[in-house]
């Protein structure tokens, strides 16, 4: 007899792991010849980080299995030295002994690292501009820089040679150049994913964050990186749309907001969607913030509190990288950009009360976040408030340019809330992005939002795109809906007056809406105005003889009207004649409550009104 034979199940066993070992070779040989030939100056190094061998079946393969990803060169890799954007850093420091975990976590979950990318100098720029090692390509947009400071890793993704990449967001560092580069870009909560192992720009800012093109890998990098197990997927209970920033953008609404509302509608129901004022809900709710507002500089009153926000996030910034390295910096007296010179090298002193006042600040502003958000709401504001920047363009030194940037980008940087960057095709050759922004600690809501909204929202993108009439502006007809939205909200916090000035906004924009008309009766009957509210009510029944709520509210005011003409005139308990007008009346009234029962036999309001009516007549 020979030597006893292998069963033929383990060599069909080993037959699927020499093929898996095979294909990621591949895979990774193709990938190799890519960033070598063509990688859009994304790479400083190339490296092979490989996972372990898949298990064999029955048993599920890791679940990062295949996938290739890159890293900006600031997470310590065992033997290799991080340049952290400047090749004075390299030179000044040892290789590192052990792989960060967020990296070994990915590389176990079954992800090949192909590679380290390029980084702002010292991570502190958001340009993506780097005079050693030169710009990365922005492939949506090669006139234009590709944002940083995590520059190289988007580049990566946008150009379609790494599935995801993980970058450093402090003040923008992912969410700006996944915006410029069209890709998602996601910013978890403060403190989700562990920093160990990468080095520090700002302690009280940083975040890991990374990017992809699909929002499926984007979800599921985030649970292998937060270490949470998959739960029951909710939807969100209220989207809300900061007005106020998008007025702002230099994009039209309809290639911005209004696609988030109508994916929102189609997906969830318009009951969802609120709008808000943020720059009035942040000066009422985070009271720290209001006083420094409202501090004059050089005897001009600031009155944005994005603004004052924006300031203590720079100001935290310089503060926590020059605790950390101002030793470093004046060591060696580094080789670097202007922009980045100017803040690290500018004379700046600080005091620990002033220090406190910020953190206070943070505190607050996270408690407002949570407050306005609760568990399943999400707030959306524009990624940023203007195109990416021309190569060597003078916005990249404008004040205004990156004020007006760092005024969007503070809200989750201070909040220490989760963030994600959502691409919105192309506007006039730039790409246009959203952000939706849940609160602190909601990071998995945020990525099952994304994943369930964003085939949606991409179809709204197409059908925007292919529109005969691209607008430069907004239509009456979507300028009337913004102002209704705002009489709701106002009429929700029972200031009555100002919904009533919104709908007559909304009127003035639309004036054939009926639902317009019949709110703002109802605003009317609030105040006690019942003239204007019935007025209001019959416009609405001319304009749609099937607006049940319209003849319920001019029912109410009718028999408001019968029991209060007459009072003025001392008659009402004295004259017969009163007293026939009042049971005409009434039986009247009593008519249109029944109609709006029959239109809507489940309006309970209606029913109980006709009810109180028929007993009079018994």
């Amino acid at each position: 007899m020979g030597p006893p034979q292998p069963a033929n199940h383990v060599w069909v066993i080993l037959g699927l792991g020499f093929a898996g070992i095979f294909l990621i070779t591949a895979k990774l040989k193709k990938k190799k010849k890519s960033v070598n030939n063509n990688n859009f100056g994304a790479f400083i190094h190339n490296l092979q980080l490989l996972p372990p061998p898949p298990p064999p079946p029955p048993k599920a393969p890791l679940p990062l299995s295949p996938l290739t990803f890159a890293l900006s060169d600031l997470f310590d890799i065992d033997g290799h030295v991080a340049t952290f954007g400047h090749p004075e850093w390299a030179r000044t420091h040892e290789a590192a002994s052990q792989t960060c975990p967020v990296v070994s976590a990915l590389v176990e979950g079954g992800a090949t690292c192909i590679g380290t990318t390029v980084v702002d100098e010292l991570a502190f720029g958001l340009s993506g501009e780097n005079k050693h090692y030169g710009t990365p390509t922005n492939p949506a947009l090669p006139a234009r820089v590709p944002g940083g400071s995590s520059s190289g890793a988007a580049v990566a993704v946008a150009a379609n040679l790494v599935d995801f990449a993980l970058g450093v967001d402090t003040v923008g560092g992912v969410r700006v150049p996944a915006g410029f580069c069209g890709i998602l870009g996601f910013r978890p909560s403060y403190g989700a994913v562990s920093h160990v192992g990468s080095i520090t720009v700002s302690k009280s800012l940083d975040t890991i964050g990374w990017f992809a093109r699909d929002p499926n890998i984007l979800r599921l990098v985030g649970h292998i990186l937060m270490q949470v197990p998959y739960i029951f997927q909710r939807n969100p209970r209220q989207i809300i749309i900061a007005d106020d920033c998008f007025q702002q953008l230099n994009v039209p609404l309809d290639r911005s907001s209004q696609l988030v509302i109508k994916s929102a509608e189609k997906l969830f129901g318009r009951q969802v969607l609120k709008h808000i004022n943020l720059e009035d809900y942040l000066s009422s709710s985070v009271p720290t913030l209001k006083e420094l507002s409202s501090l004059k500089t050089n005897g001009e009153l600031k009155v944005s509190s994005l603004k004052s926000l924006a300031n203590v996030m720079q100001f935290l910034q310089r503060h926590e990288f020059r605790l950390v390295h101002e030793e470093w910096i004046n060591t060696v007296k580094p080789d670097l950009h202007p922009a980045v010179s100017a803040d690290l090298y500018e004379k700046f002193e600080v005091s620990d009360v002033e220090v406190e006042h910020f953190k206070s600040i943070r505190n607050e502003m996270r408690a407002a976040v949570r407050s306005l958000l609760k568990n399943e709401g999400i707030l959306v504001i524009p990624t940023g408030a203007d195109p990416p920047p021309k190569l060597g363009g003078k916005e990249i030194s404008s004040k205004d340019y990156w004020s007006h940037a760092f005024s969007l980008l503070s809200i989750a940087s201070i909040s220490g809330c989760c963030q994600v960057t959502i691409p919105l095709g192309i506007y006039e050759k730039c790409p246009v992005s959203v952000s939706l922004i849940a609160r602190h600690g909601n990071d998995c809501f945020l990525l099952d939002t994304l994943q369930t909204m964003y085939s949606t929202l991409q179809e709204q993108v197409d059908i925007a795109a292919k529109s005969k009439s691209p607008r430069n502006v907004v239509t009456k007809e979507e300028a009337a809906e913004i102002a209704k939205e705002r009489g709701n909200q106002a009429y929700k916090d029972k200031q009555w007056q100002k919904a009533i000035g919104f709908y007559s906004e909304a009127i003035k924009l639309s004036s054939d809406n009926a639902t317009y008309y019949s709110n703002r009766a109802q605003a009317y009957l609030e105040l006690g105005s019942y003239l204007q509210a019935e007025s209001d009510c019959t416009k609405a029944i001319s304009l749609d003889k099937k607006n049940v709520k319209a003849y319920f509210r001019r029912g109410r005011a009718r028999e408001m009207l019968g029991y209060y003409t007459d009072a003025i005139d001392g008659r009402i308990f004295h004259s017969v004649q009163t007293c026939v007008r009042q049971v005409s009346a009434c039986y009247y009234i009593s008519l249109y409550f029944q109609y709006a029962l029959v239109l809507e036999p489940t309006n309970k309001m209606a029913s109980s009104a006709a009810e109180r009516l028929r007993k009079l007549f018994q």
